[in-house]
């Protein structure tokens, strides 16, 4: 999958396959297979982090992504699940077309009661027959907050990502700070890739609840702040670069990054990403029969000089 815009960021939607260059290892390829991905079908996940940095935004998350899956998703055609992750991750929703299920899944987001840190078989929301349930089949009981594991059971999970056709992508809601995570972080984008699934990261940033709107003031873990001086934050050296890691991760498969902001609302970048989403080219090859195994680096560029294009960076060949 690969997306083109302009010098002004504007979608370009009108060129053909001899209008690309692609390279695989540095060695020319003939595109093979071409079209735009307008009326193919759409699976759909959404990573929500209900960590405790992120808690006070849950009720905007919660509104901005029930009003976006009804927008995206054409009815009887498209389908999505919804997996929220902690110190687990949980499966709330499995794959399904019924927007009513999805609705329902999206009101079970919240933080998941603590549980002893050994307890890692017990079925989550989504359990049963309906998906992978809680920890994917053995995911979480870490005591962190499992971003990585989230990636992974998308991508790896038969009933999710990994048998689907057509067009998959992941949109990813968190300030991407992974702490008890049983993969690390090439794993993760290993299983997306794997899975040719484009993961969109919608990044927030927890120190800056108050840019959100009255979630920042809310109850919650709000007492924390008063009365007893200043709460000591992390060593910068101490907390990894949560939007490093999500730019990594989306740059890799092929999305982008987003950040939420005064100027930039969850609201809007959901709806480029839905605008990004129908604005599609879909290429193939047939690589080298003496490639080999692994991963495989690609590049892909427009002809036109001016235009920008966006795709993943590589793939694994496993046989």
């Amino acid at each position: 999958m690969a997306t083109v815009r302009d010098k002004h960021g504007h979608f370009v939607s009108n060129l053909t396959k001899d209008d690309f260059v692609l390279d695989e290892d540095g060695r020319p390829q003939s595109i093979r297979y071409f079209s735009q991905e307008t009326d193919v079908p759409l699976t759909l996940g959404l990573l929500v982090d209900t960590s405790g940095s992120q808690i006070r935004l849950l009720e905007l998350e919660r509104n901005a992504s029930r009003s976006f899956l009804n927008q995206m998703l054409r009815e009887n055609k498209d389908v999505a699940f919804i997996v929220q992750f902690d110190h687990e991750v949980d499966l709330l929703q499995g794959l399904t077309t019924s927007r009513e299920k999805l609705a329902s899944g999206i009101e079970q987001i919240q933080p998941s009661e603590r549980p002893h840190l050994n307890s890692g078989n017990t079925p989550g929301p989504g359990g049963g027959n309906g998906g992978p349930g809680r920890h994917g089949g053995g995911y979480g009981g870490g005591g962190g907050t499992l971003l990585y594991d989230a990636v992974f059971l998308a991508g790896d999970e038969d009933e999710l990502m990994k048998k689907q056709k057509g067009r998959k992508a992941v949109i990813i809601l968190s300030d991407g700070v992974d702490r008890g995570s049983k993969v690390g972080i090439e794993t993760a984008i290993a299983a997306a890739q794997r899975a040719d699934t484009v993961v969109y990261s919608i990044l927030f940033r927890s120190e800056e609840h108050h840019d959100y709107g009255d979630f920042g003031h809310r109850g919650g873990m709000g007492g924390r702040h008063g009365g007893g001086g200043q709460q000591r934050r992390p060593q910068e050296e101490d907390r990894p670069d949560g939007k490093k890691i999500l730019e990594r991760i989306s740059r890799e498969t092929g999305g982008r990054l987003f950040e939420v902001s005064k100027k930039e609302t969850l609201e809007q970048i959901y709806q480029q990403i839905q605008e990004e989403l129908r604005n599609q080219y879909s290429l193939g090859y047939t690589p080298d029969k003496n490639s080999g195994l692994g991963y495989h680096h690609i590049t892909l560029t427009a002809k036109q000089k001016e235009l920008k294009t966006q795709t993943r960076e590589g793939y694994y060949a496993d046989r």
